[in-house]
C-alpha cells in the first residue's frame, strides 16, 4: 500500500533531539513523572483518526487553495524546538532561536537587495499587514490607504482597526491597480499609502511598481508592497517582463509583507514584515517591568506589535533556508520557476480547448484562473460549480471564485453578461510536484467537464 506520509525521516528527529539533550546534561534530574505512554497514544490515534477529515492538502492533486506542505527539514526544525519551545519575544525566552530568527529575516531583506533594514516574524501576513500600515499611519496620520480592488481584503480590514480611511482603487482588464484611477484618486491628495499587490491571492496579478514609484515622485505616499504570496517569485527565472520589472523594482518600496508559510516551505503560521528604514523602530518603542533585562541586545518583542511569539517557527524557517539558500538559480529558485511553468502549461490547454475561457493574460505567477464556456455567465457559474464537485469526486481539488466579468472575454466567446461577476476554476500550482502533474490534472479535468 503506497504511503502519504513519509515517515522515514523521524528518525533523524530522534538523533537531533539526542544532540541538543547533551547541552544540557549538566542538570539535575527534574523528578517529573514518566507521561502515561498509553494514554498519549490512545488520544493520539483519535487524532489521527479525526484529522483525516480533511483535504489532501499535501498531493499535488489538491491545486486549489494556497496549500503547500512544509519541507521535511522545516518540520522536524518546528518539532525539535519544540521540546524547548522558546518564545522569541526576549532573549530571556528565546536566546538561540531569537538569533536565527534575525539572521533568517536578514536573508529574506536580501533577496530584495535590503542590506539594512527593520524586520521580524509574525503569525502571518494579516499581522505583517497590519504593522506596515500601523507603521504608515504613524508616518501619515490620518490619510488614506489605497488598494486595488483585487488587493486581499485584509487591508480594509487593518485599516479599520486602525482608523485609517480606505478606498479601493479600480482594476484593469488583467487584474492589476488602474493607474489612470490611482492618479486621479491622488489628485484629490490627503493619502498616506499605496498598496502594491506583488502577486493578488485571486489571480496572481502583479501590480505595475514602476508607475507607481513615479506617481510617489510627485504625491508622496508611502508604499506598501504586500508580497506575502509573491514575494519569493523574485527569485524565479522565467517572470514576464511587466511582472520582472515590478520585482526589479521591489527594493526602492518602504515596507514588504512576505509569508514563508506560503511558498516558503515552512508550517503555519510563519509570516515576515520588513522595512526599508530602521529608524521606523521609533514607533514600537515601549517599556516592560520584566523583560528586556537579560542582554543589551535588541530584543524582538521591541520591534514587534505582538509579545509572545514561537521561537520554533524561527529555528524551522532557519533551517529550511539553511538547506536551500534564497538564491537565483538554486533549487528553492527553480522550484518556484516550476510552479510558474506548471501555470502556464495548464493555461496553454485550456485555452486551446473551446469548452473553456481563460483570464486575458497568462498567469504572472503559478496561479490560474478559468471560466467554462457557457450561453450566459450565470449558466457557466453554475457548470463551474459542477466541474468543481465533480473532479474533487475524482481526487481533484480545485478552487471556486467570484471574480470580475472584465477578468474574461467573455462576449468575444458568445456568452450572454447577465451578472457582474463570474463564479471561475481557479488553480494554484504551488507545489514542487505540479510541474509533473499538469497532465494528470488536465486528464481529470478533461473527463468531468464532459
Amino acid at each position: 500500500m503506497a504511503h502519504a506520509f513519509d515517515t522515514r525521516t523521524l528518525d533523524i528527529l530522534r538523533s537531533a533531539l539526542d544532540r541538543m539533550d547533551q547541552g544540557f546534561s549538566s542538570l539535575p534530574g527534574t523528578g517529573a513523572h514518566e507521561p502515561d505512554r498509553e494514554a498519549i497514544e490512545r488520544v493520539l490515534l483519535e487524532v489521527a483518526e479525526r484529522l483525516q477529515d480533511n483535504f489532501p492538502y499535501f498531493h499535488p492533486l489538491y491545486a486549489g487553495q494556497m496549500l503547500k506542505p512544509p519541507h521535511p527539514v522545516a518540520r522536524l526544525a518546528y518539532a525539535l524546538a519544540t521540546w524547548i519551545n522558546p518564545n522569541n519575544h526576549a532573549l530571556d525566552g528565546g536566546r538561540a532561536s531569537s538569533r536565527m530568527e534575525k539572521e533568517a529575516v536578514a536573508e529574506i531583506a536580501s533577496m530584495f537587495k535590503w542590506e539594512t533594514h527593520l524586520g521580524h516574524l509574525c503569525g502571518g501576513g494579516t499581522v505583517a499587514n497590519l504593522e506596515a500600515l500601523w507603521v504608515a499611519g504613524r508616518e501619515r496620520p490620518g490619510k488614506t490607504v489605497l488598494a486595488s480592488s483585487m488587493a486581499h481584503y485584509t487591508h480594509a480590514r487593518m485599516s479599520a482597526v486602525l482608523g485609517l480611511p480606505f478606498e479601493s482603487v479600480p482594476c484593469d482588464a488583467d487584474g492589476r491597480m488602474d493607474m489612470r484611477a490611482l492618479e486621479l484618486r491622488l489628485a484629490r491628495g490627503a493619502v498616506g499609502a499605496v498598496v502594491c499587490s506583488i502577486g493578488t491571492t485571486g489571480t496572481g496579478s502583479v501590480d505595475p511598481l514602476p508607475a507607481i514609484l513615479e506617481l510617489r515622485e510627485k504625491h508622496g505616499f508611502r508604499i506598501h508592497a504586500d508580497a506575502a504570496y509573491g514575494g519569493y517569485f523574485i527569485l524565479a527565472d522565467n517572470l514576464g517582463v511587466p511582472a520582472r520589472a515590478a520585482f526589479d523594482r521591489l527594493s526602492e518600496v518602504d515596507s514588504i509583507v512576505i509569508d514563508p508559510h506560503k511558498h516558503g516551505l515552512q508550517p503555519y503560521g510563519c509570516g515576515c514584515v520588513l522595512f526599508r528604514d530602521p529608524a521606523v523602530g521609533r514607533f514600537y518603542q515601549h517599556d516592560s517591568p520584566y523583560t528586556y533585562f537579560s542582554s543589551t541586545e535588541l530584543h524582538l518583542g521591541e520591534i514587534s506589535l505582538e509579545c509572545s511569539r514561537p521561537g520554533a517557527a524561527a529555528v524551522a524557517l532557519w533551517a529550511t533556508q539553511r538547506m536551500f539558500p534564497l538564491a537565483r538559480g538554486g533549487e528553492f529558485a527553480r522550484s518556484l520557476a516550476n510552479g510558474r511553468a506548471a501555470a502556464l502549461d495548464l493555461y496553454a490547454r485550456l485555452r486551446a480547448d473551446r469548452r473553456f475561457v481563460t483570464s486575458r493574460s497568462e498567469p504572472e505567477l503559478d496561479i490560474v484562473v478559468w471560466a467554462p464556456r457557457g450561453p450566459s455567465v450565470s449558466e457557466a457559474s453554475a457548470e463551474a460549480r459542477r466541474i468543481f464537485e465533480e473532479a474533487a469526486r475524482s481526487n481533484l481539488h480545485l478552487a471556486l471564485a467570484a471574480l470580475p466579468v472584465e477578468l474574461f472575454a467573455l462576449e468575444e466567446a458568445g456568452m450572454k453578461i447577465d451578472q457582474p461577476n463570474v463564479t471561475c476554476l481557479r488553480s494554484v500550482l504551488m507545489k514542487p510536484e505540479h510541474r509533473e502533474w499538469v497532465g494528470r490534472i488536465w486528464d481529470i479535468l478533461d473527463r468531468v467537464a464532459g
